[in-house]
């Protein structure tokens, strides 16, 4: 979930919400919005609803204003018709990697407008269970993706999926973001509370222990140690670890929605740029007719991330791409680009702790969250997931975790930190591009193309050989 930001809105609701107290509203100001609705506000649209206001029928004026406010009411609407066009093309026999790009195509709105139903329930759930709901659909798209694949058994795209949503966000949304805002920025400099970054960068860091030692379990083994038994204290420790992460998490929203909220809204007096952010707001749809919209895009989400994950081998060989490649970059590239969007407009607009809100509130939600729900999910499944990523996977989470805590680390920003993480980010594209080695097994111990405790049994007996 991205962080909470300190940014005005109104508790004011239509329908029956107008009875909510007026002392209240105070509290939902602070507390409701994060910086994922935020930096998704930003690419929408106010809708114009006169012509529909003249409709004479209640049920169908209501049905037309729902319409108009959540498929229209975003820049990214222009994109919706790749939904039907997914869906038609799976019955009328499109080439699969078609199917793929469509469905990609289509999941970008449907992430958006997922932010925009979750705060407008928000309006009547409160701060703190919009808090809540926020950090349960705020990587949504990411999570029901990892579910699928796990049912199609394809572990090693889960991980990569949820590797490379944690890595465009620390680098290529962050980055882009210090950059563009350094560039739009270059006689003001640019300033940012280091709080919400330092409680970020202590999860990520203890999630990267998480993984690394599953992986290092293949070191220490020694050359009598079998692959089957290093894989079972891998898979035993990463399914623990699971546990603990989920602990960390919950932790974290208690730090970040109860007991320290007013770091989080330690800003909202200093705000020196007017602009649309700290409009008040008010709810446009009821309750219930946003909860129903949330259930049925949630419907479509799975719809479209089951083609993609039954399309991805097909896309793979037909553009002359890796798995590891489509999954690592192009996914969360286009996946979130609602999200990245926005939090490189606010940068913009000197705004840096609602874009660091973005992306290090996201993510922290992947790497704290949905990385160790799906280990749990595959172990009530009866899919072996483990935590180990890899040695160059995982190689590349933790120097992008450091490189970005030291970009961060004095609390300003110029356009050269943001092109330093751009560019490490082009390196680890680059990287998996050319990777052109086959597809590693799920839980297997590899490095290249061997088993990782052969490897380092070898490297033992020739250091203590002499």
């Amino acid at each position: 979930m991205a962080g909470i930001v300190p940014e005005q809105w109104s508790s004011a609701e239509n329908g029956n919400a107008n009875m909510t107290a007026k002392g209240s509203s105070r509290e939902l100001r602070h507390g409701g919005r994060t910086a994922h609705n935020m930096s998704s506000s930003s690419l929408r649209k106010k809708s114009d609803i006169r012509v529909i206001q003249k409709v004479p029928y209640k049920g169908l004026k209501d049905f037309l204003s729902n319409l108009q406010e959540v498929i229209l009411g975003t820049k990214l609407a222009i994109l919706f018709p790749a939904i039907p066009a997914a869906i038609i093309g799976t019955y009328c026999g499109f080439s699969q990697p078609w199917i793929f790009g469509l469905s990609m195509l289509g999941l970008t709105p449907l992430a958006e407008r997922v932010s925009f139903l979750t705060e407008q329930l928000a309006f009547y759930t409160g701060p703190t269970l919009g808090g809540l709901l926020n950090a349960t659909c705020g990587n949504a798209t990411e999570l029901i993706i990892a579910i699928l694949a796990l049912t199609n058994n394809k572990v090693a795209v889960v991980k990569y999926s949820l590797l490379g949503s944690i890595l465009s966000n620390l680098l290529l949304v962050l980055g882009t973001s210090l950059f563009c805002g350094g560039i739009a920025n270059l006689r003001r400099e640019q300033r940012f509370d280091r709080k919400q970054a330092d409680v970020n960068f202590f999860l990520l860091l203890m999630g990267l222990l998480c993984h690394l030692l599953p992986m290092l379990f293949g070191y220490v083994a020694n050359g009598e140690t079998s692959a089957g038994l290093v894989a079972d204290m891998s898979l035993n420790l990463s399914r623990a670890s699971s546990i603990v992460m989920l602990i960390a998490y919950i932790a974290y929203l208690v730090f970040q929605l109860w007991t320290h909220r007013q770091l989080f809204d330690a800003q909202d007096e200093d705000d020196q740029y007017d602009d649309n952010v700290a409009e008040e707001e008010t709810a446009v749809i009821s309750f219930w007719s946003g909860f129903a919209w949330l259930v049925g895009m949630t419907l479509v989400i799975a719809l479209l991330s089951e083609y993609v994950v039954a399309t991805i081998e097909n896309a793979s060989e037909s553009w002359g791409l890796s798995v590891s490649f489509i999954s690592i970059i192009l996914l969360p590239i286009v996946g979130n680009a609602a999200e990245h969007a926005g939090a490189i407009i606010f940068a913009f607009k000197n705004k840096l702790d609602i874009s660091l809100g973005v992306a290090l509130g996201s993510a922290t939600q992947i790497g704290l969250f949905v990385v160790p729900l799906t280990v749990i999910v595959a172990w009530i499944l009866g899919i072996n997931m483990d935590l180990n990523f890899n040695l160059l996977e995982t190689g590349s989470l933790a120097l992008s975790i450091i490189i970005t805590a030291f970009t961060l680390q004095d609390g300003t920003s110029h356009y050269m930190k943001g092109l330093v993480l751009l560019l490490c980010y082009i390196i680890i594209a680059i990287c998996f591009f050319v990777d052109k080695l086959p597809q590693k097994q799920p839980n297997a111990i590899h490095l290249g193309h061997q088993p990782m405790n052969n490897v380092a049994a070898a490297m033992g007996e020739g250091v203590f050989s002499s």
